[in-house]
């Protein structure tokens, strides 16, 4: 669809500014640190559990906003490290990420495994999930999607990833800080933007929570007009994080 190859083609032309902008490679180091940051903070919001950047840096404490935003950070930080793995064993990387995200939250023997019931925290409001026997069979399709042969643009195979997981949700609690995360992998394994610069996030929030979940039931809705508009707005939340990295060049990103 047209559409959907001009938003992804105008995202790609956004990050491409940042990544070739000679002062923002000279503070790479700041901005990758500041886009992880501000992108956890972001991905809390858009969960409800809303918090200052200088209330994150001062100490996270262990009441249940500070335990959610906390997740958050400790989900955002350990998207690098899975890059490479992402791959080859996606389904490993879902299930290492909801661990970090979900302790303290489920039972240990829980973290990292696809739930056995329809029982979900939905923080978004976005309705039922999918039947908790449909996750398996579900999950192995994309795997089997992010893992073979494509030729598809990064940011569309990066919202079949977000909308899959948050339409799977397929963990009780952190599902959704789970998919967010899944854009970033994307973006960083394909070489969109390796060193994670831009701050997705950060443009999903901007596009606020009413449309994210109005796109999100786009996804839902198997229509090709809603998946298209999907897609559009995953592109739209990539391009402007990157925008807005640029613009701030790290230190300043709000």
């Amino acid at each position: 669809m047209p559409r959907i190859a001009e938003a992804c083609a105008a995202a790609r032309a956004e990050v491409d500014t940042l990544l070739w902008d000679r002062s923002a490679r000279a503070r790479a180091g700041e901005i990758v640190a500041a886009s992880a940051l501000v992108g956890a903070r972001d991905s809390a919001a858009l969960d409800g559990a809303e918090m200052s950047l200088d209330a994150i840096r001062a100490g996270l404490d262990s009441s249940p906003l500070g335990r959610a935003v906390a997740a958050s950070v400790a989900v955002t930080a350990g998207v690098p490290q899975q890059v490479d793995t992402w791959g080859r064993a996606p389904l490993q990387v879902l299930a290492h990420l909801h661990a970090l995200a979900a302790r303290g939250f489920e039972d240990p023997e829980q973290l990292g495994r696809p739930r056995q019931s329809d029982d979900v925290v939905d923080a978004l409001h976005i309705g039922a999930p999918a039947a908790w026997r449909e996750i398996p069979s579900r999950l192995t399709a994309l795997a089997d999607l992010l893992t073979g042969p494509s030729e598809a643009p990064a940011l569309l195979v990066a919202a079949i990833a977000h909308g899959e997981i948050l339409a799977l949700r397929p963990f009780r609690w952190g599902s959704g800080l789970v998919a967010r995360a899944t854009v970033r992998l994307v973006i960083a394994s394909t070489g969109l933007d390796p060193d994670l610069m831009s701050c997705p996030e950060a443009g999903m929030l901007s596009l606020g929570r009413t449309s994210y979940v109005a796109a999100v039931r786009g996804y839902l809705s198997g229509e090709p007009e809603g998946m298209a508009e999907w897609v559009a707005w995953n592109a739209a939340a990539v391009g402007f994080g990157a925008s807005r990295a640029s613009a701030h060049r790290a230190s300043a990103l709000p």
